[in-house]
């Protein structure tokens, strides 16, 4: 596993437990898939995108949403 990307997923994740009351839960996958999925919506694809989210930008995002 991509150690990089799940210390960073695994940060990202305690954030939206803080912020947002939320149930977090991290999905190991492969080839650098990273997603957020609320209440079964697509919310950011690394996938699509080819990076890591900016995770102010997400999280403010997920604020507003």
């Amino acid at each position: 596993r991509a150690v990089k990307y799940y210390d960073r997923a695994a940060g990202l994740a305690a954030k939206f437990t803080e912020s947002f009351s939320a149930e977090t839960q991290l999905i190991e996958s492969g080839g650098g898939v990273f997603e957020v999925v609320v209440d079964g919506r697509l919310i950011y694809s690394k996938k699509a995108t080819g990076e890591f989210p900016d995770e102010e930008l997400l999280l403010k995002g997920l604020a507003t949403s």
